[in-house]
């Protein structure tokens, strides 16, 4: 009986191991090659020793290089240059988090906000627990004002990651809460099912219409919530996408920035969904995402062009899918997924403006917090407020 329940166990064991082994050679994908010609953006040059008055981080979530490769291909082909390819200086950023070389997008974006390494779910707190300042807090009495964009719930890990000290991303209600408590004055996303919607509108101008980006209230306000999904975004033509959030969320902090002679402005977009795509496998739907991630990434360097005094560094927390690009048939490329999960391959850290050129080599994603600070000579500042 006992060698009968044996067989049956080694058999069961085998057959879920072909069926799981057959599946992942099934995640296979077949994207139309693109025809598009590269649309050159003009680059201007900065002297290394000037420092930008505001700083622009745009983080790709998920996005490793295959990622921004198969996007590249999908657009117009092998030779054609995104505007994330046409970004002067680019680095490598390792991204494992405090005790394992596995990170999720909380510990990542702790790393960046706060420049110390933390434990997986847990959002600008020590391994130990205890709170550590983000770049928006550390900033907000050295007269700057803050904003954050992303296409998830604004609640989620990354954006909370730069406002929220708890140790769980999964307590969305608390997270909120604490946002509303926070330094940052312009946030634009979803998660409009974790608010308390009376309590968010005592301080902020409450936005839930896309339109409303471009009216005279959201201008006039000195603190806006903008929710525009009940969670992530849904895209479709009656919701905002990154471009949008991100080019009305410029707008807003430099006119607050000029009219109350503020320090600076210190900007986080982030391009949500192109991990929730590469999660599922779904290479299509991922150029998508990555298309209004590079439209993002396309109108933010043309604010640096003409603004002169801001520096814009773009990134990922980590890498998501394992996507591989295998060959060419035809008009379509071929492409596999490794994993429905995060990978610790390192991603790429692109930057321009004054003070871009030490974003380059091999660095660790605590380093980007630092290398933000310094750049705006954050230890230099003179306590002020910037006040609306």
């Amino acid at each position: 009986m006992k060698k009968l329940l044996f067989l049956i166990f080694v058999s069961f064991s085998i057959i879920t191991y072909l069926i799981f082994f057959n599946q992942n050679s099934l995640k296979v994908e077949y994207i139309p090659i693109g025809n598009q010609k590269t649309k050159n953006i003009p680059i201007a040059s900065f002297d290394a020793a000037t420092k930008p008055k505001n700083i622009i981080l745009i983080i790709g979530d998920g996005t490793g290089f295959n990622q921004i490769t198969l996007s590249r291909i999908a657009a117009g082909g092998a030779d054609y240059r995104l505007a994330i390819d046409q970004i002067p200086f680019l680095g490598n950023s390792l991204t494992h988090s405090y005790d394992n070389i596995y990170t999720d997008s909380a510990a990542s974006a702790t790393a960046m906000a706060t420049g110390i390494k933390t434990k997986n779910k847990f959002l600008a707190v020590t391994p130990e627990k205890e709170a550590v300042p983000t770049i928006p807090e550390m900033i907000s009495n050295k007269g700057y004002i803050s904003g954050l964009v992303a296409t998830s719930s604004i609640t989620h890990a990354t954006p909370a990651a730069f406002y929220a000290h708890i140790d769980s991303r999964y307590k969305e209600k608390e997270i909120a809460s604490q946002l509303l408590e926070s330094p940052i004055q312009l946030s634009l996303g979803g998660g409009l099912e974790f608010f308390d919607i009376v309590k968010a509108q005592e301080s902020n101008l409450l936005i839930t219409d896309m339109n409303d980006l471009d009216g005279d209230e959201f201008l006039k306000a000195n603190q806006v919530l903008g929710l525009f999904d009940e969670d992530g975004i849904n895209r479709s033509s009656s919701k905002p996408a990154q471009l949008q959030m991100t080019k009305a969320a410029l707008n807003w902090l430099s006119l607050k920035t000029n009219l109350n002679s503020c320090n600076g402005f210190f900007l986080m977009s982030e391009g949500s969904q192109i991990d929730w795509a590469s999660h599922d496998n779904d290479a299509a739907t991922m150029v998508v995402e990555f298309k209004d991630f590079d439209q993002t990434i396309a109108m933010a360097m043309d604010f640096v062009t003409a603004n002169k005094e801001t520096l814009l560094i773009v990134t990922a927390d980590h890498e998501t899918g394992g996507l591989q690009i295998l060959s060419q048939k035809d008009d379509m490329v071929k492409v596999q997924w490794g994993t429905g999960s995060h990978t610790s391959i390192p991603v790429g850290v692109y930057a321009y403006g004054p003070g871009a050129h030490v974003f380059t080599g091999l660095i660790d994603n605590t380093d980007i917090h630092y290398m933000i600070l310094d750049a705006i000579n954050a230890s230099d500042l003179k306590p002020s407020v910037c006040t609306n």
